[in-house]
């Protein structure tokens, strides 16, 4: 997949594991690590112990047999290095500034220099050409619009609200932040790419296949991070915490499951 071994990516994705370990660690096991009010706390923390157990483990799994050339543990680390710039981009404009602010710097700036280093060296041409025709890329397109329109219209549609109203949108009050970090990033940098990567997986272009597996990489498990978020919610008596639980395991099983149809369906998985 590469047209020569990306050595800079993955010796930042090691560090950038190593950093992950460090800063899960002290969100669970720190005291008054977090200054932030309960709810934040409570939804950090919860997104602290996926880190721990899921997102460290599935990236260095996947650096490790990406080094010695699967092309299928390739692309599932290059969904997991998404997964860490968009996770720690809530960390570093979200959080309350706190002792581990410059791991969320590092955490945030490497994983975009990690995939930055990855993309370029990758050798698009004919990517397409290594997935079988029966590819079900229709429903997996179909699946990426409705995640976008969904995220999209619901913060959308609450700007808006206030744009009309004045009132700002009770997501906001909550956290008592002076504005939305998360609409912010899932207008930006969730949004247009899944609607980019679901067009062009329709058409079966390689870029389209490759978005297509990042982004429902990066979908599954940041879904389940919001599943665990909203355990340690609802543990702490958040009103309504608890009804997010089935959604969110909902969009970790349609993301995992459209990943693992676009892996399997890669003709050439090893060179």
């Amino acid at each position: 997949m590469f047209r020569t071994t990306p050595t800079i990516a993955y010796v930042l994705s090691a560090i950038i594991a190593l950093l992950s370990l460090i800063e899960a660690g002290g969100g669970l096991f720190m005291n008054n690590l977090y200054r932030d009010n309960d709810l934040v706390t409570t939804q950090l923390v919860g997104n602290d112990l996926v880190s721990l157990v899921v997102a460290v483990p599935v990236l260095l799994g996947a650096l490790l047999l990406s080094i010695r050339g699967s092309e299928r543990a390739q692309l599932v680390w290059l969904g997991m290095l998404d997964y860490m710039l968009y996770n720690y981009a809530f960390y570093l404009f979200g959080a309350a500034f706190n002792r581990f602010f410059l791991i969320y710097v590092a955490l945030f700036t490497l994983s975009i220099l990690a995939l930055i280093f990855a993309l370029v060296n990758i050798n698009i041409s004919g990517f397409s050409q290594k997935f079988r025709v029966r590819t079900p890329v229709r429903w997996i397109s179909g699946y990426m619009c409705i995640w976008a329109v969904a995220l999209g219209g619901l913060w959308i549609g609450q700007s808006l609200s206030f744009v009309v109203t004045g009132k700002v949108p009770q997501v906001i009050v909550d956290v008592a932040h002076p504005t939305s970090v998360v609409f912010a990033l899932d207008l930006s940098l969730l949004v247009p790419f899944l609607l980019l990567g679901a067009f062009w997986l329709w058409q079966r272009r390689s870029w389209g296949y490759l978005l297509g597996v990042i982004l429902n990489i990066k979908g599954a498990v940041y879904a389940l991070a919001l599943t665990s978020m909203a355990i340690f919610a609802a543990k702490d008596g958040v009103p309504g915490a608890s009804s997010l639980i089935p959604i969110w395991l909902l969009f970790t099983a349609a993301s995992l499951t459209a990943s693992l149809f676009l892996l399997i369906n890669l003709v050439s998985p090893n060179r």
